[in-house]
């Protein structure tokens, strides 16, 4: 088992769960971030930060499309070890349906 993020952190990016990774595998795209399975050692301390709730355990009913795009984006972006401040609109983001669709970038994020 690992932890995946799911489309609920596209555009929140609240970063909560980057400060309590124990092996930081948390990697930042442009508009979400991702864990990379491979590096994921299952604690679940990240799942009860997300304000999102955009962190679920691969487990859980169709995941198998996140477990995918986290495992493909964490090889690409650039790691993410220290939280920094959600984006400005990320609250009116928060609970939005398919952002996936409307608004998922493959660009990468900063990293540290």
């Amino acid at each position: 088992m690992t932890y995946v993020v799911t489309d609920a952190c596209i555009k929140c990016k609240y970063m909560d769960c980057v400060e309590v990774c124990p092996v930081d595998c948390f990697y930042e795209g442009e508009n979400m971030l991702v864990i990379h399975p491979a590096e994921c050692i299952d604690c679940g301390v990240c799942e009860p930060e997300c304000p999102a709730e955009a962190i679920l355990p691969d487990t859980e009913p169709d995941q198998e499309k996140w477990l995918e795009l986290n495992a493909k984006f964490a090889e690409e972006w650039p790691n993410i070890t220290q939280s920094r401040e959600a984006p400005e609109d990320a609250d009116e983001h928060k609970g939005e349906e398919d952002k996936y669709d409307k608004y998922f970038s493959p660009e990468p994020g900063e990293g540290d």
